[in-house]
């Protein structure tokens, strides 16, 4: 059947295109649509197409539910295409999504693109035959193309002649066509921030997305078992122009944006990511922002990736550094295939990066084949003593990854989520039922306290001064959350029991307990007093007590709580003056850091703190990188806070 845009007068009407995304957390502001984004900017940058075609980005956010986004997707005219950009985490969603559409509209088409359905076409049409298309691989001019046959009246049953792609024939059997080869000139694609693609300020004129993102290359030269970064994009990276780029980030800093996000697999590896960097230094010099900068660094650190750190210092650019070591066990390395990555010695970088002031965590992944209990407990623990945070994912088996491909091998068990398409990992040769039940307790309370830094400042002192690894200040939240009365403890227990699986509304929703609820303070209040400080000796006590109040004085500001709001640097915080300390905490952990003799006899001071305003949006995200921004700044008492 062939297909024509002919309106009810007969008159010539333009296609009409809704690209779909949806972002895996539920806050106030949305996440930044990049993908769509750039299949809009293909449209409205190709000569044949962008006078017949009109794209709209529709954008939701987490936990939105399937009627809320109906509604919105289909109360007016139905589209002619719809894409969707889906993930694990969405796939059900749109899914369902796709099946009303077709009874909407049985001629319209549905496109399935991203790396949860790339290369999987005969799993993803058994689950949803009302699905026309899936998109394998970059999916930008595989787009163009689509429209191009959709316009020529090309029925969706007879796509033979476009590259990259899956479908099926009327009688139900799955053709995939050949791939296309990776876009090597990653500047054929119109950037859809420079063409407007994509809205970046809301009604008042102020950025509209938590973070901006963008990427400065595609691509990744390692193939890690768990991952398919690599395999998605192509093994060699390719690059976008300093130029584009750097006008990008002009764009950003004119906005007003705080954060950059580069959506890169080892940003800090090539030497072109150093011209950026000090493009990013000379933007943020003339305009004032941005003020942060997050990637994916580089797995291995190089001369260029010190480099880059020791200018981001010196112009005052914060970023989180990170450590992807996901396994100190070298049995579960081998199996991931990253032994063969030579990663730098992590402990000399740690030392490197305190001596600079800088903030570094780590990455962990519990339950990787070649891995146990003990091992990961000792690794996590062995990390602990080096630095300020540990991020820890439990094991999924993502498609297109070795693991998924031969769980037989690894003797693997997994189960699909309950609210999402993602594979579960739940055993293994080296774990057990009972040791990941154990574990995924314990990664609760790891992601919540020690990721999310509800928590940060105390987990040192505890260590040197009275002996307690950080796994056993964890565990013993835990228990205390699992058999205390205590009333305000009830919606941590809940949302722990919630949260075995890893799933993101549960750790969501106990971090925002926690930054957020007098009661969840009342909750950390209750458990220090009642299992931790009365368990330490006389003489380390006060002062760790006192570095826990200081814990919990520069957690984030969520709400004003009469606090006065000042500007510095076009920046707004909250501001709570001459607070006065028992001990000198700040100078304290500062030597302790530096390995530096400590003296735990009291100093009373009094400090300022700042807090930058919105935390909001970064508390209820899980995004631990982020929440890092919202802490609260800590000067001594009349000494201004100044933005570099």
């Amino acid at each position: 059947m062939e297909h024509s845009q002919t309106s009810a007068g007969g008159a010539s009407r333009r296609l009409r295109v809704v690209l779909v995304q949806q972002g895996v957390w539920d806050m106030p502001l949305e996440s930044l649509p990049l993908a769509s984004a750039y299949l809009k900017a293909m449209v409205s940058g190709d000569a044949e197409l962008s006078d017949r075609v009109s794209v709209e980005i529709c954008n939701f956010r987490g936990r939105v539910t399937h009627g809320e986004m109906a509604a919105r997707l289909f109360a007016g005219p139905l589209p002619d295409v719809i894409g969707f950009s889906v993930f694990g985490w969405n796939q059900r969603a749109f899914g369902a999504l796709t099946a009303t559409y077709k009874q909407l509209n049985p001629q319209g088409w549905v496109l399935f693109g991203g790396t949860h359905v790339s290369a999987q076409a005969d799993r993803v049409f058994r689950l949803y035959p009302e699905i026309d298309v899936v998109v394998n691989g970059e999916g930008e001019l595989t787009f163009l193309d689509l429209l191009r046959a959709r316009l020529a009246g090309v029925a969706p049953d007879a796509l033979g002649d476009v590259p990259g792609i899956s479908w099926h024939r009327a009688d139900g059997s799955v053709v995939t066509n050949p791939d296309r080869p990776r876009i090597e000139d990653l500047d054929i694609i119109p950037s859809p921030f420079l063409t407007g693609a994509v809205d970046l300020l809301d009604a008042d004129g102020r950025f509209r997305y938590d973070v901006a993102l963008f990427e400065t290359n595609r691509g990744c030269p390692y193939k890690c078992s768990f991952c398919y970064w690599g395999g998605a994009v192509g093994q060699r990276v390719r690059a976008f122009s300093r130029e584009r780029l750097r006008a990008e980030l002009e764009l950003f800093a004119r906005c007003g944006v705080h954060t950059v996000v580069a959506c890169d697999a080892n940003f800090g590896m090539l030497p072109i990511d150093l011209e950026l960097v000090d493009d990013l230094i000379d933007i943020k010099r003339r305009h004032g922002f941005p003020l942060a900068f997050e990637s994916s660094w580089a797995k291995n650190k190089s001369k260029v990736f010190y480099e880059i750190v020791r200018r981001m210092k010196e112009a005052g650019l914060r970023s989180s550094f990170t450590l992807a070591l996901q396994s100190l066990n070298p049995d579960a390395l081998t199996l991931m295939r990253r032994r063969n990555m030579k990663v730098n010695d992590w402990r000399d970088l740690v030392r490197w990066l305190n001596r600079e002031g800088l903030d570094c965590y780590a990455e962990l992944i519990w339950g990787a084949p070649g891995d146990t209990v003990e091992s990961f407990l000792s690794g996590y623990d062995e990390l602990a003593q080096h630095v300020s945070r540990i991020a820890v994912y439990p094991i999924m088996l993502l498609p297109n990854t070795e693991y998924a491909e031969n769980k037989e091998l690894y003797g693997i068990v997994a189960l699909r989520g309950d609210n999402d398409d993602f594979e579960y990992v739940l055993a293994h040769r080296t774990m057990t039922f009972e040791d990941n039940a154990v574990m995924q307790r314990f990664l609760f309370w790891a992601r919540v306290m020690a990721e999310n830094a509800v928590l940060r400042h105390c987990w040192l002192p505890l260590r040197r001064l009275a002996g307690w690894e950080q796994s056993r200040v964890l565990n013993s939240l835990a228990d205390w959350a699992d058999t205390t009365t205590a009333r305000e403890a009830i919606p941590l227990r809940e949302a722990a029991m919630r949260g075995h699986g890893g799933g993101a509304p549960a750790y969501a929703a106990a971090i925002g307990y926690l930054f957020t609820e007098a009661d969840g303070r009342r909750a950390l209040e209750l458990w220090w007093q009642e299992v931790v400080s009365r368990q330490l000796a006389a003489d380390v006590r006060p002062f760790l007590d006192e570095v826990y109040r200081y814990d919990l004085l520069t957690q984030p500001v969520c709400e004003p709580d009469g606090l006065p709001v000042v500007e510095i640097g076009g920046v707004e915080y909250f501001h709570r003056p001459d607070v006065t300390l028992a001990y000198d905490v700040p100078g304290v952990l500062a030597r302790m850091r530096a390995d530096e003799p400590v003296s735990l006899e009291p100093e009373p001071i009094r400090v300022d703190i700042y807090y930058r305003t919105g935390a909001m949006t970064a508390v209820m995200s899980t995004n631990h990188e982020e929440i890092l921004h919202f802490m609260g700044e800590v000067r001594r008492a009349g000494s201004p806070l100044t933005v570099p």
